[in-house]
């Protein structure tokens, strides 16, 4: 630096030698992308454990999966040509509140939510039918 510049460059800041800090220099980052939110693999091997029997039984023939910047989804449907059966969302903002993950059925009523993905597709199981042996 020459004997005329007032700026000092110490500990990866810029400051000037009055004390007062250069806010354009501070204040300058590069334009990161929002991060996408999407099943882990764990997450996807439970939903796709329940797919796979719904699947076997004859209740459920397709899906799809939807990534985006504030939530993921699993769509399930009954047919293809349909709107989804039912819907599997993970949104991380209300991890803290609600619990991330919630299941949706077809009239956009949701059906159970929590922190526990596995109690929250319990509400998806086919219930056991009893019945008298005689």
């Amino acid at each position: 630096m020459s004997e005329g510049d007032d700026i000092a460059i110490g500990s990866g800041s810029v400051r000037s030698l009055d004390g007062g800090s250069n806010s354009t220099a501070v204040k300058r980052k590069p334009n990161l992308p929002k991060p996408i939110i999407a099943f882990h693999r764990t997450e996807l091997d439970q939903i796709l454990r329940l797919y796979g029997r719904m699947v076997a039984s004859g209740e459920w023939r397709d899906y799809a999966i939807g990534h985006g910047t504030d939530k993921a989804i699993f769509a399930i449907f009954r047919r293809s040509s349909e709107m989804p059966l039912y819907k599997i969302e993970k949104d991380p903002k209300l991890a803290r509140k609600q619990g991330a993950y919630c299941v949706v059925g077809t009239g956009g009523v949701i059906l159970k939510r929590g922190h526990d993905l596995a109690n929250v597709l319990k509400v998806l199981e086919k219930k056991k039918h009893l019945r008298v042996v005689e």
